[in-house]
């Protein structure tokens, strides 16, 4: 098949807490410095995107030197944690921003959606950014029409159509968003994490047409997702970013193994960007003890999180809540609590939430967090916040090691009758 997408050398600096350089002064200096043919002098600069570590400098690259080619057909699940460049990676790919070093040669039309709301226009209906999306994909309007009533039927909207989508609630923008997309025959289909918004049942059917449109319409889908067991169902290869960088290209079920062995690697802690008032989860960290050297958990112990709220300005009380994750990003547990925010300077709280011992089973575990107040807002999500590993050498169960037994331990009644 050929190639549909080529990607030579491609990297994005960012200025810390700035827009574009962040001065006057650095945008003559990078302006001068191409009228004279030499090299931006601002790409000496930068660190490796470890949103765990402080900054030494006002750069960073969030994508560097990135090299790869997409063959027609191929459907490509890019894995990484958060702030590994996953996302920069595809507005790059969607042309919504431009790298600061490389060329990309792309082959057909794109579809993108990269967040809730992307190339939808609020003030208008959802008939209206059904034909705008599509004259912006570069269709007729006779071939617009005949693909209406199917993403209409697709997204389950039909109802509210004529209603400007400022109205919609997330999950009907993401239902019309990707029956958008994914209708209006893209050459190539980029999706996000955005599926995660719906409900089960149009994940369902989304993963179902992305299916459908890579086996049986031969089209290019790039997808990215933590839901392991989605990626590994739908794709045939997998890109592994991390700081930036690739670590792994190759089969999916191979990227998939990769990624879950290496994800307990420094990811014990997370720090939020402080320069983004919409992150209120501000750090969660899974405590150590001395005797833990090997950042790897007994079956026995209990594991403590500690979790760093930012208050949100607008409420006095909210709820914290936590989910445990298997290795397939499958939800195992959640368990919430409520908070109150005393009436007073202090703009952080500290939590600490306990793990029971012996219930979880030897394996690789992620931890999301979330504030929220039930029914009305989510004031911050943090998927992968951290992960971390349990082994078991010496109770019952450690006879199974190697064997898919579960994760949770339930102790039946048995009986011999």
């Amino acid at each position: 098949m050929s190639i549909i997408i080529k990607v030579s050398n491609i990297s994005k600096q960012y200025r810390l807490g700035q827009v574009s350089t962040g001065s006057l002064f650095h945008d003559i200096n990078r302006i001068w410095h191409k009228l004279k043919g030499k090299e931006d002098p601002y790409l000496k600069l930068g660190e490796a995107n470890d949103r765990t570590k402080k900054a030494d400098n006002d750069y960073v690259w969030a994508l560097k030197n990135i090299n790869f080619e997409i063959k027609q057909g191929d459907v490509v699940g890019i894995i990484g944690r958060n702030g590994a460049g996953k996302s920069t990676l595809l507005k790059i790919l969607s042309r919504t921003t431009a790298p600061t070093t490389g060329k990309i040669k792309i082959k057909g039309r794109v579809a993108s959606l990269l967040e809730v709301g992307t190339g939808f226009h609020p003030e208008l209906s959802g008939r209206d950014n059904i034909y705008l999306n599509g004259a912006i994909l570069g269709m007729r309007k006779k071939e617009i029409q005949k693909k209406f009533d199917e993403i209409v039927d697709f997204a389950g909207v039909e109802r509210y159509i004529d209603t400007p989508v400022k109205r919609y609630s997330s999950g009907m923008y993401v239902r019309l968003a990707f029956a958008v997309a994914a209708h209006l025959e893209p050459e190539i289909l980029i999706v996000d994490e955005v599926l995660a918004v719906g409900d089960a049942e149009f994940q369902k059917k989304c993963l179902g047409k992305m299916k459908q449109v890579s086996d049986k319409e031969g089209r290019t889908v790039l997808f990215v997702s933590h839901n392991m067991a989605a990626v590994a169902k739908l794709c045939n290869r997998g890109l592994i970013l991390n700081n930036g960088q690739f670590l792994f290209d190759g089969d999916i079920n191979d990227a998939v193994n990769s990624y879950m062995k290496e994800g307990v690697i420094n990811s014990l802690e997370y720090i939020a960007n402080q320069n983004q008032s919409k992150n209120h989860i501000s750090q969660v960290k899974i405590l150590l003890d001395n005797e833990n050297k090997f950042k790897a958990f007994s079956f026995d112990n209990t594991i403590q999180v500690e979790i760093k709220i930012h208050h949100p300005y607008q409420v006095s009380k909210t709820n914290v809540g936590i989910a445990v994750l298997d290795k397939w990003h499958q939800k195992i547990f959640t368990d919430t609590m409520e908070l109150s925010f005393k009436q007073s300077n202090e703009q952080f709280t500290t939590l600490k939430v306990t793990i029971p011992a012996r219930v979880l089973l030897a394996g690789i575990y992620y931890l999301d967090v979330a504030l929220f107040v039930p029914r009305l807002n989510n004031f911050d999500y943090v998927t992968d916040a951290c992960s971390f590993e349990i082994q078991d050498l010496y109770s019952e169960f450690s006879i199974f090691n190697g064997t898919e037994i579960g994760n949770v331990m339930v102790k039946c009644n048995w009986q011999i009758q």
